[in-house]
């Protein structure tokens, strides 16, 4: 498959939005699937385009199909069944799931895509809202290698790294990967952050001389100056990190993976829900550390 002329995207969500509207403005002509309808003609208004009342609307004569959604049961709501994508799209087309799911759920998906000799990438994402909005995220892919490869012009359009990892199941596993490295970090970071605030240290002086060193990250650069002022509204909530982590888990019982950091960090997020710190963004962990129990 060559030039991509028409694609369909299902989820509007903090993610999807901007995905969708990348597309749109790189030439894809994109039709939008939300399950609010407000949602849809919000991003119509705004980005041209069309919108469909169904999933398998949206897919009808789309050369791609995209889903960022929430979690396994979504997607299956959006692909399965009389309205959804599947019974749109036609053979040679290729569905592209960027949601953060099981491993499981993309092999499942990819099988199916195959009796109908529909392309199939399972593509999570990584670079929270911002990355999503100024069109920089990291996404890994699992999947057949040409059927990356005819994706990548429109997988580009809102990327910064696009990498095919391995087989199907690949891109979901490497995300548990990411999602069990941010974990670590952010508890980690909290400690150091408070640390340093009781041993009455300038703390932007700290960050601006460690952050070059062996301790620099993505977390550091973007959340810890606002971890120290107590701001966590940044789009990726605890609450999606822990539905996150529970795939993490789930797998790591498959494979028999010792996870005890991990653990600790998700018990950590737990007493942040029970706090009504649900919708928090992750790095609100640090607020743990301010009256330790």
């Amino acid at each position: 498959m060559n030039a991509v002329s028409k694609v369909a995207f299902i989820g509007l969500g903090a993610m999807g939005f901007p995905m969708a509207a990348h597309l749109q403005r790189s030439g894809f002509d994109t039709t939008v699937y939300n399950r609010t309808t407000s949602k849809a003609t919000e991003w119509v208004a705004q980005h041209g385009g069309s919108m469909a009342s169904s999933p398998r609307k949206a897919a009808i004569n789309s050369d791609y199909v995209f889903i960022c959604v929430g979690a396994d049961r979504d997607v299956r709501d959006v692909v399965n069944g009389p309205s959804g994508v599947l019974e749109g799209m036609r053979a040679g087309s290729v569905l592209i799931d960027h949601t953060t799911a099981s491993a499981d759920l993309a092999r499942e998906l990819g099988q199916i895509c195959s009796e109908k000799s529909i392309g199939f990438l399972d593509a999570p994402v990584s670079g929270g809202q911002a990355g999503a909005e100024n069109g920089n995220l990291t996404i890994m892919c699992g999947g057949d290698a040409a059927v990356f490869h005819n994706s990548r012009s429109a997988l580009q359009s809102y990327s910064q790294q696009c990498t095919l990892i391995g087989p199907t199941g690949s891109g979901q596993l490497t995300k548990m990967v990411n999602q069990i490295c941010i974990a670590g970090l952010i508890q980690g970071l909290s400690e150091g952050l408070e640390f340093g605030r009781r041993s009455g240290l300038d703390l932007e002086l700290v960050l601006e001389t460690i952050s070059k060193g062996a301790a620099g990250s993505w977390q550091m650069e973007n959340r810890a100056r606002t971890m120290t002022k107590d701001e966590f509204d940044f789009g990726f909530a605890v609450d999606w990190m822990r539905k996150d982590l529970g795939i993490v888990f789930s797998e790591a019982t498959r494979t028999g993976s010792p996870l005890p950091i991990t653990k600790m960090v998700d018990e950590l997020y737990k007493k942040v829900q029970q706090r009504q710190g649900n919708r928090l963004d992750t790095s609100s962990l640090i607020s743990l550390l301010r009256n330790y129990d």
